[in-house]
């Protein structure tokens, strides 16, 4: 994508969603111009349709991520990509119009360890909201409890090359071990294929772990793939293990309305229906093809046709991780 290209999709995206588009030096000012190192990714659906599934009271969205206004919250320069804005506001009138009440706000790799805009949007929602930062090893035990304080349940750790390199396995644990006294979780992304290297120290962990957009599994591979029979073994016999039934979308070999993922969903729910929960992945960060997010509801009763398992998946399971209020 060149200079031209990004900007017109600058422009493009902030009409969609009502924001005044960014002049060529404003948009340079804001970090949003894309480079070699940072390559400008798709915004979300602008025509998201109401789903047909009607989500019960209290559903979460325990995976969504916000960018910016970018003047406000500036992208670091090293992140690997360079999303368009998608802002606090636009994300709570999605959820309004899918009928989603609570959300759990994600921070994403191009903010670093700056974790200010997820605070700020937790502060600001009534407490409609909880987070998950971006933390290391460097961080004092207090700047970890005004984390906490502020609305944050966990931290995550990004196991994708693509995203910046590898973490470090045993930084992972140094901070598995200092967060374990505040009650948070830690959040992997990473791939079902690898989960081998993983499973010593997961094991090990003193603390509570998810595995998000369960495990990047492949769905053109099949139930019995040895990733995916790695990732149910895990969440079977691990009490610590929780799954997020998130990005259909990234594990659908078939493309929209993503239903070769459902069977997947269902076998992680059957393993352990009190430790897997939901989200959107809004507004769906580097994705193959941009999915419509009606469609990502629609799937639920394929994941889960008894009304019971449903209101665990979507309302009771992230309620406790989460620890929301009422």
């Amino acid at each position: 994508m060149n200079r031209r290209q990004c900007l017109h999709g600058l422009a493009g995206f902030a009409g969609a969603v009502g924001l005044a588009p960014l002049r060529p030096a404003a948009a340079a000012q804001a970090g949003l111009v894309a480079s070699a190192k940072a390559p400008m990714i798709a915004g979300p659906d602008p025509h998201p349709r109401a789903p047909a599934f009607k989500l019960p009271k209290g559903t979460v969205d325990t995976h969504c991520h916000i960018f910016g206004p970018v003047s406000q919250y500036p992208y670091a320069p090293d992140r690997p990509y360079t999303p368009p804005e998608a802002p606090f506001e636009t994300l709570r009138a999605l959820d309004a119009q899918l009928g989603i009440d609570r959300a759990v706000l994600v921070n994403a790799t191009p903010y670093g360890r700056d974790n200010r805009i997820v605070l700020d949007a937790i502060a600001r929602s009534g407490g409609a909201c909880r987070g998950i930062g971006n933390v290391d090893d460097k961080l004092s035990d207090r700047e970890l409890e005004t984390l906490d304080q502020g609305g944050l349940d966990g931290c995550r750790f990004t196991f994708l090359p693509r995203l910046g390199g590898m973490p470090d396995m045993a930084s992972l644990e140094r901070v598995a071990a200092r967060v374990a006294p505040l009650g948070w979780h830690v959040d992997l992304y990473l791939e079902a294929k690898t989960l081998d290297a993983f499973m010593p120290t997961l094991r090990r962990l003193p603390l509570r772990y998810v595995v998000d957009h369960m495990g990047v599994v492949d769905a053109a591979k099949g139930l019995d793939q040895p990733g995916f029979v790695a990732l149910l073994g895990l969440l079977a016999t691990d009490e610590k293990c929780w799954v997020k039934l998130t990005g259909p979308e990234r594990v659908s070999a078939t493309g929209a309305p993503y239903r070769d993922a459902a069977s997947f969903a269902r076998e992680l729910i059957a393993a352990a229906p009190d430790r897997v929960i939901w989200g959107t992945d809004w507004p769906h960060p580097n994705v193959r093809v941009m999915p419509n997010d009606g469609d990502l509801v629609d799937l639920i009763p394929l994941y889960a046709p008894d009304l019971a398992v449903q209101h665990k998946l979507l309302v009771e399971n992230p309620g406790r991780l989460f620890r929301f209020k009422g």
